[in-house]
């Protein structure tokens, strides 16, 4: 029986069962890949062009959670030249570890368990489910007043990339502030929650989920590949023995603006080599962080990496990330999202920048467009919902309703209930993008922009609810 993404994928299975013989727009229509039952299936032929994309298919990390001895023990530690060189991994697993922990005891009591791929990096599955190439950088999060900024001559709400003595200094700055340590990124939090909505199904096989990237052979990246580890994601690339792994500074003021001081150390350097190529040859979807592209010299590294994963049968997945990120690399961008992305996700913002469309333009319009030249868009545009986009077709999901608590990492949330729902072999688009938005308005909900265990474990529940009274199907035409 061929697979569709009316059916699970597993991870053993290979994804050369799909043909996509009537979508013109994409460069890479020759690859294989489950989306392609969007448009083609070889048992039904090709879809109606005349139906809607609709009717294809019917239809914390919280911070008062960190005790005050750790919260002092980091002021210590931070305040002594700089700090963050002299500590160890148990030193910063002290300060850091309590939200992940708080999270596994959570996870214990509902009776789940890990995936058994993440206990242990080297055990690694005959597939990995989804493979993310992104930046790997620890995140301070600390809270402080606009007086610090002006101290320190920040600008309030901006991202800023500063040197090794500049983060010396803004951590000894902070010495009585409060403030966490967290394995950070972007793409990181939709791994970390795709892992936690994939720990079971109606399948009872956990999501194999994985990070590639860059970091040091230090304390910082062990405590990094340690944290992502907790949370059933395998940090897969060797460290850099001679390196620095890259921080994050966000200052967080009483108004909930974030001004991020960035240190790339190692992660400004992702190389393409053959453990990289190894791992993308077995992934079922390959997705790439946006960030990525303000890296020198890193588009040769996504250019081979995108080939590798079409050449094997992976779909390719991008993330936007920032409006400046894809003015400043506008012509890159295009080359990988129009010549290898099945899917991409951004804003309402990032949508009309890619499309040279001015703020006046609907996010609507802008879904799609890039719909013609990506076989899946996700776009989001905050409190007003968001749309998927399919063959020049967009379907609006509203706003899933939540009490805002904190609004950073709602996109991230969304893609990870996109990807699950394609994994999970979701082909109802409508119920798809209400998925990830439920996913999103609970993270929005919250402190913190990962998904706690005990929310993904009960999101989870409901979309297999929902997958068994609806009926999981294999076939898309019937």
């Amino acid at each position: 029986m061929a697979l569709s993404l009316l059916s699970p994928i597993h991870s053993s299975a290979s994804l050369s069962s799909f043909t996509l013989s009537s979508f013109p727009a994409p460069k890479n229509a020759s690859f294989l890949s489950p989306l392609c039952s969007l448009y083609h299936h070889p048992q039904k032929g090709t879809l109606g062009s005349s139906r809607t994309a609709t009717s294809l298919f019917r239809g914390s990390a919280n911070l008062r959670r960190i005790v005050s001895m750790a919260e002092e023990k980091m002021r210590q530690l931070v305040s002594r030249n700089g700090g963050l060189d002299d500590m160890d991994e148990g030193q910063i697993e002290r300060i850091g570890g309590q939200d992940d922990e708080d999270d596994d005891e959570e996870e214990e009591e509902e009776g789940h368990e890990h995936s058994p791929s993440s206990s242990s990096s080297s055990s690694s599955p005959e597939r990995w489910d989804v493979l993310g190439l992104g930046q790997a950088m620890v995140d301070f999060s600390g809270v402080v007043d606009d007086g610090f900024l002006n101290k320190l001559g920040l600008e309030k709400g901006t991202r800023k990339l500063i040197n090794h003595e500049e983060r010396g200094k803004v951590l000894q700055a902070m010495d009585g502030c409060s403030y966490k340590a967290a394995a950070g990124g972007s793409l990181s939090n939709t791994l970390v929650a795709l892992a936690r909505l994939g720990c079971r199904s109606i399948t009872d096989r956990p999501l194999n989920v994985a990070m590639a990237g860059s970091i040091a052979g230090d304390p910082l990246g062990s405590f990094y590949r340690t944290k992502l580890r907790r949370a059933n994601v395998n940090f897969l690339s060797a460290p850099i023995m001679d390196g620095t792994t890259g921080t994050v500074i966000v200052l967080t003021t009483p108004d909930a603006q974030r001004t991020m001081l960035a240190y790339q150390g190692t992660s400004s350097v992702v190389n393409y080599d053959s453990c990289l190529a190894s791992l993308i040859s077995k992934t079922n979807v390959f997705v790439v962080e946006g960030y990525l592209f303000e890296l020198p010299d890193t588009i040769r590294t996504i250019t081979k990496a995108c080939e590798e994963a079409h050449r094997n049968g992976a779909l390719v997945a991008v993330t936007a990330s920032d409006v400046s990120c894809i003015e400043r690399h506008y012509d890159d961008f295009w080359d990988i999202v129009g010549n290898y992305a099945d899917i991409i996700f951004a804003n309402s913002d990032e949508a009309r920048a890619f499309c040279h469309f001015s703020a006046e333009e609907s996010p609507i319009s802008a879904t799609r467009y890039l719909s013609h030249f990506v076989p899946f868009v996700s776009v989001t545009d905050g409190i007003n919902g968001s749309y998927i986009g399919v063959k020049g077709e967009a379907i609006y999901i509203p706003p899933s309703p939540c009490m805002p608590v904190d609004t950073c990492g709602a996109g991230d949330a969304y893609a990870s209930g996109i990807l699950y729902g394609i994994l999970r072999g979701v082909t109802d688009l409508k119920g798809m993008g209400d998925l990830a938005a439920t996913i999103a308005a609970t993270v929005v909900g919250q402190q913190g922009t990962r998904l706690r265990v005990q929310d993904a474990v009960r999101l989870a529940r409901s979309h297999e609810f929902l997958l068994k009274s609806s009926g999981v199907r294999t076939d898309v035409g019937s």
